[in-house]
């Protein structure tokens, strides 16, 4: 049975949240897995910098979305979101960063979306909540499962330099991020 009320008021974030918490500290001890359940260790102290996005769900043709999903702000639009780091995967790397993408969707499901988009970089599983947990995140719940909001952080040698939260537009976010890098 379809869940009949839907309170937007909910989903609405709070004017007051941040993820402010996160700069300038490192990031504690996590590993989650990759679309083929490869653990990839998120605190390092590699040359290039971590662009990690975070978002809530990808859509998948064979499944339908959670009830509403189009209606709860920030939901909508995390396919546009991945290629679009897709599209601008060589100008990341050319400004020496990578992008990482971490939803709560199974390694099931993140397989599936990154063969049928074509996704050349790791997106990982959070699916256990361990790393929203850890890192505090905003997050959101729908039928009684509990989502990430649109957040990016960029990682350098392990600390946390840049937050991008809330993300307001999608389509000017990853030219956001470009920017801020060839500053930076």
């Amino acid at each position: 049975m379809e869940d009949t009320k839907f309170d937007i008021d909910q989903f609405i974030l709070n004017e007051n949240e941040t993820l402010s918490h996160l700069k300038d500290k490192a990031l504690p001890d996590i590993s989650l897995p990759n679309k083929d359940g490869i653990l990839l260790k998120l605190n390092r102290n590699d040359t290039f910098r971590l662009v990690i996005f975070f978002y809530s769900l990808t859509g998948n043709p064979k499944k339908k979305l959670p009830i509403n999903w189009d209606k709860i702000p920030g939901a909508k639009g995390c396919t546009f979101e991945n290629l679009s780091f897709r599209d601008n995967y060589e100008k990341l790397i050319e400004l020496n960063a990578v992008p990482i993408g971490i939803s709560t969707q199974t390694i099931e499901d993140i397989k599936e979306m990154s063969e049928r988009l074509k996704i050349n970089f790791d997106i990982l599983s959070d699916s256990n909540l361990k790393c929203s947990k850890k890192l505090s995140l905003s997050t959101f719940s729908v039928s009684g499962k509990t989502y990430i909001r649109r957040s990016t952080i960029i990682v350098e040698k392990n600390i946390v330099k840049k937050i991008f939260f809330p993300i307001l537009s999608i389509e000017k976010h990853i030219k956001e991020i470009i920017e801020w890098l060839k500053k930076n």
